[in-house]
């Protein structure tokens, strides 16, 4: 399972970074109060902060292993909720509503959550199946990508993280909303408010679970199926929210937010591996992007109109254009353990998909070159698996490319690629490159309009898995 990894319970949040959900305008606030939003950056490292900029309380307590109690639907919290702020969520539900005309069809429970409640939630809840092991698979998988260290704390860098950015989030298992608050209800809580109620009227009209397939299960057979369902829920919210500023926020919402984000730091975002911080912005980023473009020609029945036809791939995502027709190339994915031994198992089997390509891409080679490579994705499959007795993994990684001079651009790159990260080469032709050292052994063969990557610890095992392959794969149906 790749990063941005469906192993975490699936919610839907909105985030501080860059506007709540990554893409606020801060501009349009300028523009439309007349003031700057300063640049003044806080200088004392010593205090972690967390979502709101101000530090954090000490060190944490919590425990990664303790067992938690299952997910379930929490008392509600309403008459825990002051009456001015219930008034106001009240008021932000109407205008979301006549905004983006979906109707609801019952109540949604909510609650206020502090950074410190907000904290266990993500261990007792988000991270409730996810387990530490899972965590250093995952990791090992993004080693052989060549995008982090086999050893990098991965299940320490989600809690941070997401302990320090979420500004609120719905869950759909408990038909639940929350707004992260320290000691008031003003401008950043209540456009978080906005985003976040857009979700739960997604979930009452089209049933993110049943209805979308956007469920912790589905997304572990098919993550890119789910990231670019994701970037569809979020760029739909985050479009909702930057109309709400534009249309009903407040001066004193637009000043606070301009004070909220004249403070704001996120220390873990910025230490984190740059793919990471890309990633973790895609949905919103990337996803906005994808909605505008279908909202500028048609509006909002146009959004509506892609949940009757969700889209199915990263790169439908990044090239609008192409949805819906453009559709993923499946690929017969081999039983390779035999070829192997005993020492193997495999960790993970799935679709890496146009966005992670660009990713892997990416960290060594220019962005225009890696784009160009990285843009006539069809479809692939990968495999990794991992020896545990010798801590060594092995990567398979087919891909489909929509046209032979596609697959051809990505041979090439990747061949930069190869020499950035692997070293000289050891053969090179036309359909194959070889890069073998001490470190591990990497091929690169291309086919007609397929690629096939193997990175294995050594020559031997890496020929004896390529023996065992069929390439050009199979075409599923």
């Amino acid at each position: 399972m790749r990063f941005g990894s469906f192993h975490v319970r699936l919610l839907l949040i909105a985030l501080p970074l860059y506007g709540l959900a990554c893409n606020l305008p801060l501009g349009l606030i300028e523009e439309a109060t007349g003031l700057s939003l300063g640049s003044e950056e806080t200088s004392d490292s010593s205090q972690s902060t967390s979502v709101k900029g101000r530090p954090s309380e000490g060190g944490s307590s919590e425990d990664p292993n303790a067992e938690t109690n299952p997910a379930g639907p929490l008392p509600s919290q309403d008459e825990f909720i002051p009456a001015e702020v219930r008034a106001q969520m009240d008021q932000i539900q109407d205008e979301v509503v006549l905004l983006r005309g979906l109707q609801p069809t019952g109540p949604v429970e909510r609650g206020l959550l502090s950074e410190k409640e907000l904290r266990q939630y993500v261990l007792d809840d988000f991270l409730s199946d996810y387990s530490q092991e899972e965590a250093r698979d995952d990791a090992r998988f993004l080693a052989l990508l060549g995008l982090l260290d086999a050893d990098y704390a991965l299940f320490d860098l989600y809690l941070d993280l997401y302990s320090e950015n979420i500004a609120g989030f719905y869950d759909d298992e408990i038909q639940q909303l929350f707004v992260v608050q320290d000691s008031q209800f003003g401008g950043p809580e209540r456009l978080t408010y906005a985003h976040e109620y857009t979700h739960a009227l997604h979930d009452q009209t089209y049933d993110l679970d049943e209805g979308l397939g956007f469920s912790h299960e589905a997304c572990e057979k098919d993550s890119e199926r789910c990231a670019a369902l994701q970037a569809l829920l979020e760029g739909d919210a985050t479009l909702l929210e930057t109309r709400w500023l534009l249309t009903y926020a407040s001066d004193a919402d637009f000043q606070e937010l301009l004070d909220f984000y004249d403070s704001f730091s996120s220390p873990t975002y910025e230490s984190a591996p740059e793919f990471m911080k890309e990633d973790f912005l895609f949905p919103y980023t990337a996803g906005l992007d994808f909605v505008e473009h279908f909202f500028l020609s048609g509006g909002w029945a146009a959004v509506d109109a892609l949940y009757a036809d969700p889209p199915v791939s990263t790169e439908q995502i990044l090239h609008p254009g192409r949805y819906p027709d453009d559709v993923p190339e499946p690929l017969v994915v081999p039983e390779v353990l035999d070829s192997l031994g005993s020492a193997w198992r495999e960790m993970d089997r799935d679709v890496l998909g146009e966005w992670f390509t660009l990713l892997t891409l990416g960290e060594l080679l220019p962005d225009e070159q890696a784009q160009t490579a990285a843009e006539g994705w069809g479809g692939d499959y990968y495999i990794a698996l991992h020896d545990d007795s010798q801590e060594r993994g092995l990567l398979i990684l087919t891909t489909s490319w929509d046209t032979v001079r596609d697959a051809h651009e990505f041979y090439g790159a990747f061949r930069d690629y190869g020499d950035s990260r692997f070293g000289e080469r050891t053969f090179s032709s036309t359909t194959r490159s070889i890069w073998d050292s001490t470190a591990n052994w990497s091929s690169i063969e291309i086919a007609g309009n397929q690629t096939l990557w193997i990175l294995a610890p050594d020559a031997e095992i890496g020929e004896r898995l390529r023996e065992s392959l069929t390439f050009p794969a199979e075409v599923l149906g």
